[in-house]
């Protein structure tokens, strides 16, 4: 990719993080495996911890990360001797979650990214970082009848470290999207830690409304097959704040409503963004906005996931949208990060 392929709102090469709790992982270092483009980045760095190595096979996400953030991330972690990382504290991944996903084939372990798991093990057990943090789909911990996160369990309390496990919503820390996924967080046994807390739901009401821009640069949807079942408008509370709905409201369909042909209200979140799939939507859903029909833009997309507008997005929007359907929620790592800086 170009250098000039890249859509640039601010002008410096790296982004500033939020430092109001900078203090809390000052002094830690941490590895960035299957980086994408940065969301582990962007929370641990924002909490004043150092990132010392990070991986990513995929040329595009790489050319963005290391724009945003200044660092040149390695390719294809199976090719990396665990020897040639350097020391970390703290090793984040959001493993690649094809083999695992609803929407893939379910294969696991038997996929050849499901091993990719193991590469993470490997790291671990030469490295013997203190914490380990984790994201996965949702799917993982049904996955061949729960066997594969066993697995996974297994392995880590092979390697001496104890591990907490949760099921978390995007949509119940801020963020207009309703996109659950399981995060796993693991401490070395010899720090003694058994008293860490997944975070609970911080109760903030937003929609879609919150982040929508005002002149996007989104896929207008025109078709003779719209259906709209229903229309929605929130209700006022007694202090004439509206109530919201904090979850994906769906108003109508195009075609017969397969994924990518579902029509939501902006009063609700978005679904869960794809960085695959087909329909009028894909990758985003279809959204009734001033009355048009149309996708989110990759800024939405980004706003969404808990990215800064400084945050510097591929110009190529296939790739962006791609990016933004692989990457974690920003926000829920952070809330996961402040329980982990009270147990360390």
């Amino acid at each position: 990719m170009k250098g000039n392929s890249l859509n640039t709102l601010t002008s410096p090469t790296a982004i500033e993080p939020n430092t109001i709790n900078m203090k809390s992982l000052k002094g830690f270092r941490y590895i960035d495996l299957f980086a994408g483009i940065g969301g582990f980045h962007l929370a641990m760095s924002s909490f004043g911890a150092e990132c010392v190595f990070a991986s990513e096979w995929d040329s595009f996400a790489a050319k963005v990360y290391e724009t945003n953030f200044g660092i040149k991330p390695f390719g294809d972690i199976t090719k990396i001797d665990e020897s040639d990382i350097p020391e970390h504290d703290i090793l984040c991944g959001g493993f690649p979650c094809q083999a695992f996903s609803i929407s893939g084939k379910q294969m696991g372990f038997e996929d050849t990214r499901g091993t990719l798991f193991f590469d993470i093990a490997r790291i671990v057990k030469h490295h013997k970082p203190k914490i380990l943090f984790l994201e996965n789909v949702k799917n993982l911990a049904k996955h061949d009848k729960g066997n594969t996160l066993k697995t996974i369990v297994k392995t880590l309390h092979n390697l001496n470290y104890t591990v907490k496990y949760r099921v978390l919503n995007a949509s119940d820390f801020g963020l207009p999207q309703n996109r659950e996924r399981i995060f796993i967080v693991c401490f070395r046994n010899d720090l003694s830690v058994n008293n860490f807390s997944f975070p609970n739901p911080i109760g903030k009401s937003v929609s879609l409304n919150d982040i929508l821009e005002e002149n996007p640069k989104a896929k207008i949807i025109t078709r003779s097959d719209i259906k709209f079942h229903k229309s929605f408008e929130p209700q006022t509370n007694i202090f004439g704040e509206l109530e919201l709905p904090n979850k994906p409201v769906q108003i109508g369909i195009v075609n017969k409503g397969g994924q990518g042909e579902r029509i939501y209200s902006t009063y609700g979140h978005a679904c869960t963004l794809s960085a695959y799939g087909g329909g009028a939507g894909s990758k985003t859903g279809i959204y009734a906005v001033d009355g048009v029909l149309r996708k989110l833009s990759p800024r939405e997309c980004a706003r969404v996931q808990g990215f800064p507008d400084s945050f510097e997005i591929d110009k190529i929007q296939g790739q962006a949208y791609k990016q933004f359907g692989n990457s974690v929620a920003v926000n829920v790592l952070k809330e996961i990060i402040k329980e982990i800086t009270k147990v360390i």
